[in-house]
């Protein structure tokens, strides 16, 4: 099976343990994944891709060091402010949301995707009424749209680094993270 990893960053994924597989520095954000799969992509053909990273968690229940599948993944600021409310496009022919089937025994999530992080309490809890999303990536919902457009099965798996509050980075935990997003993505691997 040929299989394409991407993560943003290269702290996020350990090389070594992935040496049989394609890797893909996508950089961070929701354009350096979308130039950078689509780029690879239109050169090769891939069985799976599987976007991986860190994560942060609106949902108490998902804790920090957890992964989970996301299955739903939203473009969260695609649309317009009106009279105190966020409003989305509905003269275009856009599409913000993207939903896969789950191909994991992970606990499923809904995320959003994102330019900026929340951490803020009042947008915090704008987003939570309008979406409510489990949690929040930079790239999620790119690789989605990519993968979609290429019609190549893919896969997103997020492990929890910090909890969406006000920003307090000294409660992050992005080292315990980092190690089981790796060692989660490697069972997944094996079981395929």
């Amino acid at each position: 099976m040929k299989i394409l990893l991407v993560a943003a960053t290269q702290k996020e994924i350990n090389k070594k343990d992935f040496l049989e597989f394609d890797i893909l520095i996508s950089g961070v954000g929701m354009i350096n994944t979308t130039y950078n799969l689509t780029k690879i992509l239109s050169k090769k053909r891939y069985d799976l891709v599987i976007n991986m990273g860190i994560a942060g968690s609106f949902n108490p229940s998902i804790k920090i060091g957890d992964s989970v599948e996301v299955i739903e993944d939203t473009f969260s600021e695609i649309g317009f402010e009106e009279d105190n409310k966020f409003m989305i496009f509905d003269e275009f022919e856009l599409k913000n949301t993207f939903s896969i089937k789950p191909k994991t025994i992970l606990r499923k999530a809904n995320a959003i995707t994102v330019n900026t992080v929340h951490g803020e309490k009042k947008s915090i809890l704008k987003i939570i009424e309008r979406l409510s999303p489990d949690i929040e990536t930079m790239e999620g919902a790119s690789c989605f749209m990519v993968c979609e457009q290429f019609q190549v099965p893919c896969m997103q798996i997020r492990t929890i680094s910090n909890k969406i509050e006000v920003r307090r980075k000294q409660d992050w935990d992005i080292d315990l993270a980092i190690s089981n997003l790796n060692n989660t993505v490697r069972d997944i691997i094996n079981k395929l």
